[in-house]
C-alpha cells in the first residue's frame, strides 16, 4: 500500500461527524474561550519564570482529578499519600475533556492524564502546564477487535468503524496508527465516543475497533475472547504508542505559591509512589487491579508485564519534540484550529525537583519517547 502523509480532512463530510461528536461539556469549554477569552500561552511563560517554592503551609488543600481511581489507589498503597505535605483529595473523571471542564471551573488543582489533554487545554486557551512525565517502555494503549472483524495490521483500519475521542489520548493514537499505515481520516470511519463509552462501544459492535487502555484492554479479551475477539498485535504499535502519562497542574494553581509548593511535592511523591509500584508488583496488583478493577491477579500480572519499565523524562528536549508533533498532528487532522508551540505546555522549574527524587529512588528519568 501507498504511503501518504497524514493532512486535513479532505472535506466537511468528514470532519462534521467528528465535531458533532464532541462532548457537550468540550463544545462549551470552547464556546467560552471563544466569548471571553480563555489563560493565554504566555500566561504560561510567566508561570516558568517564576521560582518555585518547596515550602508546604500547614492546612494547603490539593484536589487531584483521577482516571479510573488509579492514582489515589496508588498513592494510598505506596503510602506516599500519608507522606504528602498537604491535604488532597481525589475526584475522579473519565477522559480528558471532563477534567479540562473541571480546571476551568477552578475545582481541579493537578491531574493525571495522557499526552492528547494538554493540548487541547492549550487550544481552548487554556494555561494548564505540564509539571511531570513518566514513560512506560510498552504501549499504553492497544487496539481492541470486535469479534467477526480481523484487523492484523494496522493496513486493515482502512474502511473500518473506529472509536475516536477527541481531547483524549486516544485520538493521538488514533491518528498516529493511521499515519503508520499510510492512511488518512478519510480511509475510516471515525466513531466520536466520549472516553467513558469506549468499552461498551466494542463490546456492543458499534464500532469494529476501539483503542482502549488498562485495565478495559485485559478485561474485554477475557470477556469476550471466547466469541472471537482480537486484538491488533503490539508488533504493530511500535510509532503508534507514546507510553506517556502527564501531570499537568492548573494556572491558577501554580501562581499560588502554597499551592505551587504542594504541587511540586506531589510530583515527587507520584514518582514515588509510581517506582513503588514496580518495585512491589504483587502488592500493586492486589490493591488496583484486583480489588479496585476487579481483575484476577494472573490477569492483572499481565496488565503489568504489558507496561515495561518507567522512566521519567526532563520536561524539554525530544520530550517536547514529539509533543510537537502530536500538535501537528491533530492540527493536521483538523481537530484544533492553529497552529500551538509544545514547548509553551511545559513547566520546567519541576525537572530540578524531579532530578532530585529520581536520584533519591535509583529511578531513570531519560528523554522522552
Amino acid at each position: 500500500m501507498r504511503r501518504r502523509r497524514l493532512g486535513p480532512r479532505s472535506s466537511a463530510a468528514r470532519r462534521r461527524p467528528v465535531l458533532q461528536g464532541l462532548s457537550l461539556g468540550l463544545a462549551a469549554t470552547l464556546m467560552l474561550t471563544a466569548c471571553a477569552g480563555g489563560s493565554t500561552a504566555t500566561g504560561a511563560a510567566e508561570i516558568a519564570e517564576q521560582p518555585l517554592p518547596a515550602d508546604v503551609p500547614a492546612g494547603t488543600d490539593l484536589v487531584v482529578a483521577d482516571q479510573n481511581e488509579e492514582v489515589q489507589t496508588l498513592m494510598r498503597a505506596s503510602g506516599e499519600h500519608d507522606n504528602l505535605a498537604s491535604t488532597a483529595e481525589y475526584t475522579n473523571f473519565l477522559g480528558g475533556p471532563a477534567i479540562l471542564e473541571a480546571i476551568r471551573a477552578g475545582s481541579v488543582d493537578v491531574a493525571a492524564v495522557g499526552d492528547t489533554p494538554p493540548i487541547q487545554a492549550h487550544a481552548s486557551g487554556e494555561t494548564v502546564p505540564i509539571v511531570a512525565a513518566k514513560l512506560q517502555s510498552k504501549p499504553d494503549y492497544r487496539i481492541a477487535v470486535r469479534p467477526g472483524v480481523t484487523v492484523e495490521t494496522l493496513e486493515d483500519l482502512e474502511g473500518k468503524k473506529v472509536a475516536y475521542g477527541e481531547g483524549t489520548g486516544r485520538q493521538t493514537f488514533v491518528l498516529r496508527a493511521l499515519r503508520e499505515a499510510g492512511l488518512t481520516t478519510d480511509d475510516v470511519e471515525l466513531v466520536p465516543l466520549r472516553a467513558a463509552d469506549f468499552p461498551d462501544s466494542i463490546r456492543t459492535e458499534q464500532v469494529d475497533v476501539a483503542v482502549l487502555n488498562e485495565p478495559h484492554f485485559t478485561r474485554y479479551l477475557r470477556d469476550y475472547g471466547d466469541q472471537g475477539a482480537t486484538a491488533v498485535p503490539d508488533s504493530e504499535l511500535e510509532n503508534v504508542a507514546s507510553g506517556l502519562q502527564f501531570l499537568y497542574a492548573r494556572g491558577d494553581a501554580l501562581t499560588d505559591p502554597a499551592k505551587a509548593a504542594a504541587i511540586r511535592d506531589f510530583v515527587q511523591r507520584w514518582i514515588t509512589a509510581a517506582q513503588w509500584s514496580q518495585e512491589n508488583e504483587a502488592e500493586w496488583i492486589q490493591a488496583y487491579y484486583v480489588d479496585n478493577a476487579g481483575l484476577s491477579e494472573e490477569d492483572g500480572q499481565a496488565v503489568v508485564d504489558s507496561q515495561g519499565e518507567f522512566t521519567y523524562p526532563r520536561l524539554d528536549g525530544s520530550l517536547v519534540e514529539f509533543h510537537q508533533d502530536a500538535i501537528d498532528l491533530i492540527h493536521a487532522a483538523g481537530d484544533i484550529p492553529e497552529e500551538l508551540d509544545a514547548a509553551e505546555q511545559f513547566d520546567s522549574r519541576f525537572d530540578e525537583a524531579i532530578d532530585d527524587v529520581v536520584a533519591d529512588i535509583g529511578a531513570t528519568r531519560g528523554d522522552g519517547p
